[in-house]
């Protein structure tokens, strides 16, 4: 008798490119509606893209498929391969002169790559809260207003390259896991090219439920001068009553 873990081991070989990126939009939390936004398409095309998938799988729910799409690629990062090239680029960073700036990009594309998995993870294991029980819709709305503002305004301490304010005003997770100099510099290497902002238009604002009290997750889609169609996605939390940023993912 095959073993049940086989036959979607199987089936993910048989997702195409665009199965696993709708796959992959729903593990971030997204619905249907926000997918087919996100990818220029018919909420016909992103729910027949699913119904495949799902046949494929042989699983009866999306999201269930979307889990173990998000397990499979998450392996990737446990891969002796990957080991490998990151203790050669470990080595290779050793070998430096002193006055050479290790170039950042790759370790902060894993780390968003390891950011974007995480939230997949809270995403798949509890359920996504649009609205707050019993909270009134007026109530929402005046929150994620606020929100919006919120990562907004930090946004902006980026685009004008003040890398000592946007540390300041971010949350107490992000100034504890970080250091004033190490976001400069991982700032100065990911966000300076980009160069200047053009427009930034709101996406979504979603709460996912995730412990230990939940957070705010906002997308902007963003038109950079050398990047014209980026994902800004800002990570929120409370803090004595103010919205802070504990999370930031340029796409």
């Amino acid at each position: 008798m095959t073993p049940a873990s086989s036959k979607p081991r199987h089936g993910l070989e048989e997702l195409t490119e665009k199965e696993k990126e709708t796959l992959r939009l729903m593990a971030r939390g997204h619905d249907a509606k926000s997918m087919a936004r996100e990818l220029s398409r018919s909420v016909h095309t992103i729910n027949e893209r699913l119904r495949v998938a799902r046949r494929k799988l042989d699983v009866t729910s999306s999201r269930e498929a979307a889990r173990l799409l998000f397990e499979s690629e998450a392996d990737a990062y446990k891969n002796p391969v990957y080991e490998s090239l990151r203790d050669a680029e470990a080595r290779q960073t050793s070998e430096l002169p002193p006055t050479t700036k290790p170039a950042r990009n790759r370790a902060i594309l894993i780390g968003g790559i390891l950011m974007s998995l995480l939230a997949a993870a809270l995403f798949l294991a509890t359920p996504i809260m649009v609205e707050e029980a019993g909270s009134p819709a007026s109530e929402t709305t005046a929150r994620d207003t606020a929100v919006e503002a919120a990562a907004r305004n930090w946004l902006e301490l980026g685009d004008a390259g003040n890398w000592q304010a946007s540390f300041d005003a971010a949350g107490e997770s992000f100034r504890t896991a970080n250091t004033v100099e190490g976001w400069t510099d991982a700032s100065e290497d990911a966000r300076v090219p980009l160069g200047a902002v053009i427009s930034r238009n709101l996406a979504t604002v979603r709460f996912l439920n995730a412990p230990p009290s939940g957070f705010m997750e906002v997308t902007f889609h963003t038109r950079f001068a050398n990047k014209a169609d980026a994902v800004e996605t800002v990570t929120l939390v409370k803090e004595e009553g103010q919205w802070k940023v504990v999370g930031i993912l340029i796409d």
